[in-house]
């Protein structure tokens, strides 16, 4: 197992009596990168979050995290990483500052080092007008930016977010993205779980996750090469949806998918034209229609990892 990597992950399992909530997982996040760790609820993200934060003993397989070892060191493990729960760890009925005191109190600081380190996370996460505000008055938004601020006070090189948007609007989300940024900048190796596929476009590199496996693990790029194949067009007009299914029985054409008010058709350009596309849509009663190139998402990349059956065990 090399030391080389912020987190190394070796055949890491739990199982919670016969259910195998994360199933002999590898993988290793460099320093200062922004790792995606994604899937749907139950796929064995937070379990995974919560070994390599030494909040969970293994079943089996091991991790090293900030240079100590999951399984022998965990308390060594929790004192060099930030963490940041789906939940807030907030007190609700404190104030901001006395919760920036509290979290900077727990860490080992107090006096000049306290006060240095809570005015640069509050003018990194711009909560500086709150410092007098109780905490459970704050908006969703704000209250994610204090968690944040409470996870960095000790400058761990590695912070563990889980979930850290859900719940928030498309605003707030991008906001809190920039933060992200800003820390890998700063050097800091951010791991991420979400189920936001937008968001995942901002990562370096993505783990995806379906039923306690890693099946896929590359960059966003990549992961559309890899996974959605081909060419994509944009159908677009009265009567389209009268011909999908037909277009879908077409030789050379991988998938036919409902997007918003147009239907998105991914096909091998080798094997089937544009033209022969429009032609099988008029003669199913299609009228005029708009006809557009697309670009694959990673939803895209996400169903079709989710339809591939999971390796035997």
């Amino acid at each position: 197992m090399s030391h080389a990597h912020a987190i190394d992950v070796t055949h890491l399992s739990r199982q919670f009596g016969a259910f195998k909530a994360v199933d002999d997982v590898n993988f290793h996040v460099e320093e200062g990168e922004v790792f995606g760790y994604l899937g749907a609820n139950g796929a064995g993200k937070s379990t995974t979050i919560r070994m390599l934060c030494g909040l969970l003993e293994p079943t089996s397989g091991d991790a090293v995290v900030a240079g100590h070892r999951i399984s022998l060191a965990p308390e060594r493990v929790k004192r060099s990483i930030g963490y940041m729960s789906q939940k807030f760890s907030l007190y609700m009925d404190l104030p901001v500052e006395e919760n920036i005191e509290f979290f900077g109190g727990a860490y080992g600081l107090d006096g000049a080092r306290l006060r240095e380190r809570r005015d640069e996370l509050l003018a990194l996460v711009d909560l500086r007008p709150f410092l007098k505000t109780k905490t459970g008055s704050l908006p969703g938004g704000i209250r994610q930016r204090l968690a944040l601020c409470c996870s960095l006070l000790h400058r761990p090189k590695i912070v563990f977010l889980d979930e850290p948007t859900a719940g928030v609007d498309p605003g707030v989300r991008r906001e809190f993205w920039a933060l992200i940024r800003t820390l890998s900048k700063q050097g800091v190796t951010v791991f991420v779980t979400t189920h936001y596929m937008d968001e995942a476009e901002y990562c370096a590199r993505i783990g995806l996750m379906a039923d306690g496996q890693l099946r896929a693990l590359d960059t966003p790029s990549a992961l559309k090469r890899a996974w959605v194949p081909g060419a994509i067009l944009a159908f677009e007009g009265p009567g389209v949806g009268l011909g999908v299914e037909r277009v879908r029985g077409v030789d050379g054409v991988f998938a036919v998918e409902a997007f918003g008010s147009s239907w998105h058709v991914r096909f091998d350009p080798a094997r089937v034209s544009e033209a022969e596309l429009l032609a099988t849509l008029r003669a199913a009663g299609a009228g005029t229609m708009t006809v557009e190139p697309a670009e694959a998402t990673l939803e895209d990349v996400f169903l079709a990892v989710v339809a591939r059956k999971p390796e035997p065990t």
